[in-house]
């Protein structure tokens, strides 16, 4: 703890409350961290002082909440110094929701705020009065951080009662702090894992995320999974479990997309592709044709990108992430054999999923491989499919990028606003993806112009030909053909 400071503005609000008569101590996650040798990233205190009170003791305050935490504004330059919050020593009664307690009464006693807490590595207070610091640590958190174990303070079931989120949080510090769950502690996670039900999809959502994100994501599923959690949060990817799949997979669904998800975490890959790691054979199980060696998972990653796509929504993930994700699941079985994949089908591969998102959807791959295992992560056909990725990002992917607009396929084709101006821009850009040299003005006007004689049925059927163009065989497909024909 001596080698991390105190900074400035915590020190500061600390010494106006002290001299005000008022006791104030540090709690809750910064104390935990700073134990551990960590730098924390928020910063608590608490306090006998009502919220009133700590109002009139600082010039800039927010206090706009039932649980008298107030928001003091300091001039820190620092994100996380700007706005410090103080709350004052509080009793808890009943949580109806599961989540939120009915009432909250304020304490003139420390000891009736620490035991209201959730583990008792979060309810140990600081105190750091006259230039001395004194720990008060009344339910040993100080030796569950020494034996790197998650505990609830006082009865874990009552806990979980209390705020079901419990149950989360316990198993995200677990995985964030790669500390193991005390066994009482897991045994009522466990019997009340059903609580769940009664919280906000947004807050699990964002529990799961830091799991997720976590030093030890795998390891927060698989717990997930054996206390029966993970059916509350994302049930489709449970359907892996004891799942065989043919060579050279040795291992069932769910072990292949753990090690997927491990790999992606190992390279400290972001959120969208750890779940696209986690996500990507999802589908498997429900495509799952044969037995054995002689099994097939056929058009799995369609299946897997709607069952992540169910997942997401319910969990109300932001449009922009779940869109990322749902692509990444469903191209994620990209076939890029050198010499067997035309420049065409690659350009169509970044234009369905984004260039934006081509490293990522290549990151996935690359986690698929090495759990399955392989020898290299970056085999030379992946560095030769990155040369044509970015060979291809130099060519038009986009209706945006050809020579001609909407406004110019309606003066030459000669009609209003409509379907059909779109259907007649997709068709060309469907030519324009297999032949890049004819994103020129007279070639475009010459086939806008044929187009324009089409009828509107026959502009739809070509534009949905166009759209249903593969953007190369899948692995699976290949792998049949071969056999056909004998070819390793």
């Amino acid at each position: 703890m001596a080698k991390i400071k105190i900074p400035r503005e915590i020190k500061e609000v600390y010494l106006i409350l002290e001299k005000a008569g008022y006791q104030a101590y540090l709690v809750g996650g910064c104390v935990r961290d700073l134990l551990r040798g960590v730098k924390p990233k928020d910063w608590d205190i608490t306090t006998d002082a009502k919220p009133e009170e700590i109002q009139k003791l600082f010039l800039k305050t927010f206090y706009e909440n039932k649980f008298g935490t107030v928001a003091v504004v300091t001039d820190s330059e620092n994100e996380s110094l700007k706005t410090i919050e103080i709350t004052p020593f509080r009793l808890e009664a009943k949580y109806t929701d599961k989540r939120h307690p009915d009432k909250v009464e304020f304490t003139d006693k420390l000891e009736d705020d620490l035991k209201r807490r959730d583990f008792t590595i979060n309810a140990i207070a600081l105190q750091i009065a006259n230039g001395k610091s004194q720990i008060i640590d009344l339910f040993n958190g100080q030796e569950d951080l020494k034996n790197k174990i998650i505990r609830a303070v006082g009865e874990p079931e009552e806990r979980f009662d209390e705020d079901a989120l419990r149950i989360l949080r316990a198993i995200r510090f677990s995985s964030e702090l790669d500390f193991s769950l005390e066994s009482k502690t897991r045994d009522a996670i466990q019997k009340k894992s059903g609580l769940l039900e009664m919280i906000s999809k947004e807050r699990i959502r964002d529990e799961f995320i830091k799991i997720i994100m976590s030093q030890k994501p795998a390891e927060g599923i698989e717990t997930m999974r054996e206390l029966g959690i993970l059916k509350y949060v994302a049930p489709e990817s449970e359907e892996g479990w004891e799942v065989a799949q043919h060579k050279p997979h040795r291992y069932t669904v769910w072990e292949h997309n753990i090690r997927s998800l491990i790999y992606a975490a190992e390279q400290n890959w972001p959120l969208e592709t750890r779940l696209a790691s986690l996500f990507h054979d999802i589908g498997k199980p429900r495509a799952k044709q044969g037995k054995g060696e002689e099994s097939t998972f056929y058009n799995h990653e369609i299946l897997g990108a709607e069952l992540t796509a169910q997942i997401l929504n319910r969990l109300k993930f932001p449009r922009d992430i779940s869109e990322k994700i749902i692509k990444l699941v469903r191209y994620h079985l990209f076939y890029y054999n050198v010499d067997e994949v035309t420049e065409s089908s690659v350009r169509r591969l970044v234009m369905k999923v984004g260039p934006e998102h081509m490293e990522d959807l290549i990151r996935v791959r690359i986690a698929d491989r090495m759990a399955t295992p392989v020898p290299k992560a970056e085999p030379y056909k992946i560095r030769h499919f990155r040369f044509m990725v970015e060979k291809a990002m130099r060519d038009p992917i986009s209706a945006s990028q050809l020579k001609i607009n909407g406004e110019d396929v309606m003066k030459i084709a000669g009609i209003p606003p409509g379907p059909k101006v779109g259907q007649i821009l997709y068709i060309l850009l469907d030519e324009i993806l297999d032949n890049p040299e004819f994103n020129n003005k007279e070639w475009l006007e010459n086939k806008t112009k044929k187009l324009s004689g089409f009828s509107d049925e026959k502009l739809r059927k070509l534009g949905e030909q166009a759209k249903k163009k593969k953007i190369g065989l899948e692995e699976e497909e290949i792998g049949e053909i071969k056999k056909k024909y004998y070819v390793k």
